[in-house]
């Protein structure tokens, strides 16, 4: 049927969008007041949107919808979101995983504290070791202070280090104890007499 005396269809309200009022997106039209994003309603302009076939977004709302999923995707840095995308129609949830459960009482510190229980412990040490201070070596998390040669104590690096049997040492100590012997390896200069 021909189109007379107007323009294109609205994306979005399906009513005739004319050309002082048109935003084109994806090859459709929409309305100014209608070019908004369909999960969250935020108004939307060229550097904000994200369309999807014939859905349009914000690109946070899009990120959350179509972007990778797992802890750390679709959130800015440092963040802890307690969106569930029930306004995606999402559930941002596990597979198979249940919801946790909100305390309906205050919890106390100590309550906290002993929940916690993937708190790495230091080879060295012993102690807990959290993210700020962790390094890692020989696939074992350490304290900045506890990742020493255990032989000479010398503070190591990543480009300095090597492990033997779950301790770690600096390449010298490494060498003269753990590496081949005789003339030029391990330190000597002269073959040794075995008396």
């Amino acid at each position: 049927m021909p189109n007379w005396g107007g323009g294109a269809k609205c994306g979005a309200c399906e009513k005739t969008v004319y050309h002082a009022e048109e935003i084109q997106c994806n090859g459709r039209s929409f309305h100014k007041s209608c070019f908004l994003c369909m999960a969250c309603r935020k108004a939307l302009d060229s550097t904000t949107v994200a369309a999807h076939e014939s859905e349009i977004y914000c690109k946070t709302c899009y990120g959350r919808k179509y972007g990778p999923k797992g802890v750390g995707f679709g959130q800015g840095a440092g963040c802890l979101s307690t969106d569930t995308g029930d306004h995606l129609g999402l559930n941002l949830q596990q597979q198979g995983s249940p919801k946790p459960a909100r305390p309906s009482t205050p919890t106390n510190a100590s309550k906290f504290a002993k929940k916690i229980v993937d708190v790495d412990k230091c080879p060295r040490c012993g102690k807990s070791v959290y993210a700020a201070e962790k390094i890692m070596g020989g696939g074992k998390p350490w304290h900045k202070t506890c990742f020493r040669c255990a032989i000479c104590g010398k503070s190591l690096e990543s480009t300095n280090v090597t492990d033997k049997d779950g301790e770690l040492y600096c390449k010298v100590c490494y060498a003269k104890n753990f590496g081949p012997k005789g003339i030029g390896f391990g330190g000597l200069t002269q073959v040794e007499k075995k008396e």
